[in-house]
């Protein structure tokens, strides 16, 4: 059996509580949304940077460690075998 449905006006003492404890989670929901969307801003600001560093990493061992397709065999020391 359903506990009995209490009756009140339409602006009682009931409605009253139900709207301001709505009002309470809507103010702690915006405050927790602007918390995230501060936290997504300062992540992206991360990768980019990140992203940049990683190219310059990239250009660093690049020319720290030349392709043998790009460069002249003639510096290079003959194969062991030889």
């Amino acid at each position: 059996m359903a506990p009995p449905v209490p009756q009140c006006s339409p602006m009682g003492g009931m409605m009253r509580d139900e709207l301001e404890e709505l009002q309470v989670r809507f103010t702690h929901q915006e405050l927790a949304i602007e918390v995230l969307n501060q936290t997504v801003v300062r992540q992206d600001q991360l990768i980019v940077e990140m992203r940049k560093e990683l190219s310059r990493l990239q250009e660093a061992v690049r020319e720290l460690r030349p392709s043998p397709l790009d460069g002249d065999s003639a510096h290079e020391p003959p194969p062991p075998h030889y």
